[in-house]
């Protein structure tokens, strides 16, 4: 395919329908140079490089929030331990920017938090930064609205895709429906990017996409299972945020399904140790039992057992002015929420919508446990001062707004990235490099990096958690391009990885660095009238986009 953004523009200038330009051709009809279908955080990053870049965008989202894991899904940011210096791009530490930004603006910090530069609003211990979700999209909405306010940019809030218009490997338009109205629109473009959580776009469109877990003897990986199993697929979470005013009662309903939860035992290989609503789970790396601790009050660990509290909290009331918080606030995204009992890809959509629900039934168990029978540190039970927080994640039941999905569909790639390329111990099998010597694979086409242990949680196919050691790594450009369709560019956890490799290609920094190396790609693509597969196939022009993403910030290696 040779795209070329002039005749695309000529085109649809001379139809009937056009007012002007790239605006907007009828109320049903839109045409820009990229649509984005799905508002996730790698969407956000997408159309703000598509923009910076020029290019007039319109960007879907299936709920009222923008920013995916960061925001409707309500989870702070799993990072790296370098993130503050190195192994994200420019654009992603603006993002981390804006948001301290924001509290140092907004909130009442005491002094010596608002001279902090490294200022961790939750003070939590899954992240350096630990914010509200309603803050994060505070800044991304903050981010686009110039481009709104000029036309530059159309988002269509709670819109998802319903069919696409496909001529032979390139897609035409794709129509959404406004899950309020009922309304349909056609959204034509030169270019589509999937930026949705679960890959929505790969089978309206006919492109070619694999779900689940590979067979060993398919790709060679050390953690990859003996037989496929394209049902078996990572827990999703229902995350929910709570405080916690001692003395008070703030005990929930009884949840409809607490007697099954209440009871639920997981039937898993390894085993796991009893009750998922107990603080006994599975320890990620051995697979024996582990202690977990909760305590309101206490510090990151009690006694020197990991503090649930803490670890993903996001408001810590020291770092504020004394009484402007009730407590601190925590974010409950734990081993007791992992929904695993059904997936969100490859069942219909009421029977999606079904798990959906019980994945909420098993978060509001868990708070009533919590709240009702959880061991308290003094020998006591339950802590009823626990307090939902609706109004942080903008939903009537308290409830995140979306599920946190850990995998999706994945394209069928010009490469897929296996476990040898990135894993700490296969990638020493493969290489005969001692463990403690070894580097990930080095990509010749990377377009942004990344790194996180390789972490599978519990999945529906009765593994328990798959956790062990990665290497800092490469996104090569081969992983977001399909094996044959010509127009349409994964932007999160879509690309070409395996069930496996997925565990470490999933967060937040990568996820961005995904987007905006799609954005960017799309711009080079329509500026170099070539088409995507040309530009990797190409050296010159590889070398050329390469460098025209560095000089934006994209860092292509670790340094």
């Amino acid at each position: 395919m040779n795209l070329s953004r002039r005749h695309f523009v000529s085109a649809i200038a001379a139809s009937p329908l056009v007012y002007s330009g790239l605006a907007r051709a009828t109320e049903s009809e839109l045409s820009r140079d990229i649509v984005i279908v799905g508002g996730s955080l790698g969407g956000c990053a997408a159309a703000i490089a598509a923009l910076r870049n020029g290019l007039t965008v319109v960007m879907t989202e299936e709920s009222d929030w923008i920013g995916g894991q960061l925001t409707s899904q309500g989870v702070p940011p799993d990072e790296h331990r370098w993130i503050e210096t190195a192994g994200a791009n420019q654009s992603y530490r603006q993002l981390r920017s804006r948001i301290r930004q924001h509290y140092r603006k907004h909130y009442p910090l005491t002094d010596s938090a608002r001279r902090n530069p490294t200022l961790n609003p939750g003070n939590g211990n899954v992240s350096r930064l630990c914010a509200e979700p309603r803050v994060s999209l505070a800044v991304l909405e903050d981010w686009l609205a110039p481009f709104l306010a000029t036309g530059q940019l159309v988002l269509l809030r709670e819109h998802v895709p319903v069919s696409a218009d496909v001529e032979g490997d390139s897609v035409k338009a794709v129509t959404v429906r406004s899950t309020k109205s009922g309304d349909t629109r056609i959204l034509r473009g030169l270019y589509f990017v999937d930026a949705t959580e679960l890959g929505d776009l790969l089978p309206l469109t006919g492109t070619e996409f694999v779900t689940g877990s590979e067979a060993r003897s398919e790709t060679r990986e050390l953690h990859a299972a003996e037989t496929a199993n394209p049902e078996n697929q990572q827990a999703f979470t229902m995350c929910f945020a709570v405080d916690h005013l001692a003395g008070e009662n703030h005990t929930i309903d009884r949840p409809d399904e607490y007697a099954f939860w209440q009871d639920f035992v997981p039937q898993m290989s390894p085993a796991w140790p009893g009750r998922l609503l107990d603080f006994t789970y599975t320890h990620p790396r051995t697979g024996a039992p582990k202690r977990l601790a909760f305590d309101p009050d206490g510090g990151k660990s009690v006694n020197g057992v990991l503090n649930l509290w803490t670890y993903r909290r996001m408001i810590d009331d020291t770092l504020f002015e004394p009484g402007r918080f009730d407590s601190d606030i925590s974010l409950i995204n734990w081993p007791q929420n992992d929904y695993f009992l059904g997936n969100l890809v490859g069942v219909t959509p009421g029977e999606a919508a079904r798990h959906v629900r019980r994945a909420k039934q098993l978060s509001l168990s868990l708070l009533y446990w919590l709240q009702t029978e959880a061991p308290r540190p003094d020998g006591g039970t339950g802590f009823p001062g626990l307090r939902l927080r609706a109004d942080l994640m903008g939903t009537e039941d308290g409830l995140a707004k979306m599920p946190y999905v850990r995998e999706s569909r994945h394209i069928k790639a010009q490469f897929t990235v296996l476990e040898e390329h990135v894993g700490q111990e296969n990638r020493s099998q493969v290489t005969g490099q001692p463990v403690k010597d070894v580097t990930a694979a080095v990509f010749a086409d990377s377009v942004g990096v990344g790194s996180y242990p390789i972490d599978l949680h519990p999945s529906t196919g009765g593994d328990n958690y798959i956790d062990f050691e990665s290497l800092r790594f490469q996104i090569p450009l081969g992983s977001l391009l399909p094996v044959r369709m010509k127009n349409l560019i994964p932007a999160c956890k879509n690309i070409g990885t395996t069930h496996v490799t997925s565990g470490c290609y999933r967060l937040h920094p990568v996820e961005w660095g995904i987007g905006e190396a799609a954005g960017c790609l799309v711009s080079f693509a329509l500026q170099k009238n070539q088409s995507p597969h040309a530009i990797r196939a190409t050296p010159s022009l590889l070398n050329e986009f390469q460098k025209s993403i560095r000089q934006q910030g994209v860092e292509t290696e670790w340094s």
